[in-house]
């Protein structure tokens, strides 16, 4: 990779952390910080729901935030839940949220086009628009409103994180995370321990630090001042003191700390999230990418098969994407040149259940990789067909049919 691209994956790499430490949900509450937070975040209804929501229940979760929107239909953050939970849940099911993906060069020039159902796409704007809405209103009511301030910013970061993700809209995320970062300024500005506020400065003072000057131009945000040490700062107060945003916090000092290869620091944190909620998925798979980049891959092969071993007890992860596990698995066990145990690996991510077209794909093409080392022509030349397979995700298809025409070297 040149230098530019590596410049620019490095900083889409910072907007993408950015956006996507919404995994976690909410922090647990803590009664000294009760008066500086919106008293809906303390609602036990709001509670229940986040603790569906930390086991990637979404279903569950949103129907008590949609309980929560009945009882208070005034109130931004309860719509925010249930904006939340939709933008996650479709993530999630577009198997968007394994921060491997972020992590190569080919994030940068994919051709994946994600297809989220227009009525999702409709209930995710319009849920967005609905927050900012009401809080415009409370604001100009009330200068001094911390929580609409809060609410806004929410919202609005949301949003980014929905398409950044499923768009590629780089260059809108980074404004509305420059937006959101404002509105939790004006919070923190009339309430100085409004410590959820923090999160989105915090990711915001990373991330622009990240940012080389001609992307900063590029997004529109010249000017915007970052530090990536006051930003982990932040985070850390956040993660310490948030009562709805603990544990993203941690997420994210976890995803920068891994951006930054500070992967002891990284897995320190990704290792207290993991314990403390051993039911996510995600929070499980994550340990063992970090073992992964880390360079263990031995570690990172026995984390892998771990989260596939507590997957097979009836009930322990809600609706896994085991996929992402046996793809882990697969890059490690290539990594090793363990080239059997691989091309093994990606077929079992290939021919998961629930498994997107787009990682099906990606899986067989690389499962034909494998075959055609292996010298198994038949087999990589089946795997490349399905791969180049018309219809749906098209991402891989340009590379399987070049491997149809002439086989995969190392």
């Amino acid at each position: 990779m040149n230098r530019s691209r590596r410049v620019v994956l490095a900083a889409v790499v910072a907007v993408i952390a950015a956006v996507i430490v919404l995994w976690g949900a909410a922090g647990s509450c803590r009664a000294q910080t009760a008066g500086h937070t919106d008293p809906l975040n303390l609602d036990p209804i709001v509670r229940q729901g986040y603790e569906r929501f930390y086991n990637l229940d979404y279903d569950a979760a949103l129907r008590f935030f949609n309980q929560v929107t009945q009882q208070h239909p005034q109130e931004p953050m309860a719509w925010n839940y249930v904006l939340m939970a939709t933008v996650f849940r479709e993530l999630y099911h577009q198997d968007l949220l394994d921060t491997t993906y972020y992590a190569h060069d080919s994030f940068l020039s994919t051709k994946r086009t994600v297809d989220v159902p227009q009525a999702t796409r409709d209930q995710i704007n319009s849920l967005t628009e609905k927050v900012i809405g009401m809080c415009d209103a409370r604001i100009n009511s009330n200068p001094n409103d911390k929580n609409a301030f809060f609410a806004r910013g929410y919202a609005r970061g949301m949003h980014s994180a929905f398409i950044t993700l499923v768009d590629h809209s780089f260059a809108a995320a980074a404004r509305q995370g420059y937006q959101a970062r404002n509105d939790s300024e004006a919070a923190v500005k009339i309430d100085p321990q409004y410590a959820d506020a923090k999160m989105a400065i915090g990711i915001q003072q990373f991330a622009v630090a990240s940012l080389p000057r001609f992307v900063r131009l590029m997004v529109g945000i010249m000017g915007v001042g970052g530090s990536k040490e006051k930003g982990l700062d932040m985070l850390r107060e956040s993660a310490a003191h948030g009562v709805i945003t603990g544990i993203e916090s941690r997420t994210t000092l976890s995803l920068f700390l891994r951006h930054d290869g500070r992967y002891a620091e990284a897995l320190q944190v990704q290792r207290g999230l993991a314990d403390q909620y051993p039911h996510d998925y995600l929070f499980q798979l994550e340990v063992a990418n970090l073992l992964k980049d880390s360079g263990q891959g031995n570690q990172a092969i026995e984390a892998y098969k771990h989260v596939l071993d507590l997957a097979q007890k009836p009930g322990y992860f809600v609706d896994p994407r085991l996929q992402m596990a046996w793809f882990g698995l697969a890059d490690t066990q290539r990594g090793y040149n363990d080239i059997h145990s691989s091309a093994a690996s990606y077929m079992q991510a290939a021919m998961q259940p629930n498994c997107s077209d787009w990682l099906r794909k990606r899986a067989q093409l690389n499962a034909g990789e494998m075959f055609d080392l292996l010298n198994d022509r038949t087999q990589a030349v089946r795997m490349y067909q399905m791969a180049a397979a018309t219809g749906g995700d098209q991402s891989q298809a340009e590379a399987a049919k070049k491997y149809l025409k002439t086989p995969y070297t190392r």
